[in-house]
């Protein structure tokens, strides 16, 4: 529901460095990438990302993941396969919302509302706004379609739609580790996926916000919402849209301090996340992880498209900015 939203802000570093990585790969399934075994630095030192530090060195197994996030056209040979129908779309119980009208009980999601005018950035709520018949079907509300965007990304997925359409192709969600370390394309702690720079050689690497956030979108980068999953170039692994674009979700929990329970003199093997989630924001609200921003991050907010950041939502967080990208065991 868009009242348990909690709208991921601020940021960054760190990556790939090849411990003793096999010179062998896999062959990867249709559509995903083999990433090598390897060992990385995760984690960011930027002072507006504290939820992401210390840095700490992570070794991870080989894996297979998504070269791209999710789009439109796989979601829905999904449903037609399986008739699912996602969170946004189902009508709000009203055992779950005690005290809620029942006449605010309505199927929708969280959709982006550009203000006309600059506004404070400690309210999200002056930019967001819970539009009954959102949904991946209709992103932007009920007059939206899917027309030309068979290549978006799928949006309005929460956790339980982003785990139902892993299961269904035979995947999982990948770990926020595996995450970072394939978003790095091998590049060892860099600020993005594609390098230092956020426009390299003039030109914007992934589908961010431009301009001055939340009033005003010069669309530099060439779209105002969504873009193709293949609009930009991929990082050194063959990834695409690992920053940008929209957010996915991890499969771990999240809590602020985390990482300071690593032991920077170590390394640790294949971490899975944290056993229970506590947000001291909303310390009654469970969150996952989410990773990689999207077009509505901004230099002066929400810069969660830097690689080493991290993002949270309530797994029941559905909005037009949150898609998934699945993961794959390779074998030992």
């Amino acid at each position: 529901m868009f009242q348990a939203l909690t709208f991921a802000v601020m940021l960054l570093p760190s990556l790939a460095v090849f411990a003793s990585a096999p010179p062998t790969t896999q062959s990867a399934p249709d559509g995903m990438v083999y990433i090598l075994p390897g060992t990385f630095w995760m984690g960011c030192d930027d002072p507006r990302a504290p939820d992401a530090q210390p840095l700490h060195q992570v070794r991870l197994d080989g894996f297979f993941i998504d070269a791209t996030p999710v789009t439109n056209a796989q979601f829905e040979k999904f449903v037609e396969a399986t008739h699912y129908l996602t969170v946004a779309e189902r009508k709000p119980d009203p055992k779950d919302y005690p005290g809620v009208p029942p006449e605010k009980l309505v199927a929708g999601s969280a959709v982006f509302v550009q203000p006309k005018q600059d506004v404070p950035l400690d309210d999200a709520f002056q930019w967001w706004q819970y539009v009954a018949g959102a949904s991946w079907r209709h992103p932007e509300g009920p007059a939206s379609d899917l027309k030309n965007r068979g290549d978006h990304p799928v949006v309005h997925i929460c956790f339980e739609d982003a785990n139902a359409y892993a299961k269904w192709a035979c995947k999982r969600l990948p770990s926020e580790a595996e995450y970072e370390y394939a978003a790095r394309g091998g590049l060892d702690r860099k600020k993005y996926s594609w390098g230092d720079d956020v426009t390299p050689g003039g030109k914007y690497a992934a589908n961010i916000w431009t301009g001055h956030f939340p009033n005003e979108n010069t669309a530099a980068d060439g779209y105002r919402g969504t873009s193709p999953v293949s609009a930009f170039p991929p990082n050194g692994y063959g990834l695409y849209d690992m920053g940008g674009n929209v957010w996915v979700w991890c499969s771990d929990w999240y809590r602020p301090d985390y990482y300071a329970t690593f032991d920077p003199q170590k390394i640790a093997p294949n971490p899975a996340g944290p056993a229970e989630s506590f947000d001291p924001q909303e310390p009654n609200q469970p969150k996952r992880v989410l990773r990689g921003g999207s077009f509505l991050c901004a230099e002066r907010y929400c810069t969660r498209y830097l690689v080493g950041s991290r993002g949270k939502g309530a797994p029941d967080s559905a909005a037009v900015n949150i898609g998934v990208r699945c993961a794959k065991d390779a074998a030992k």
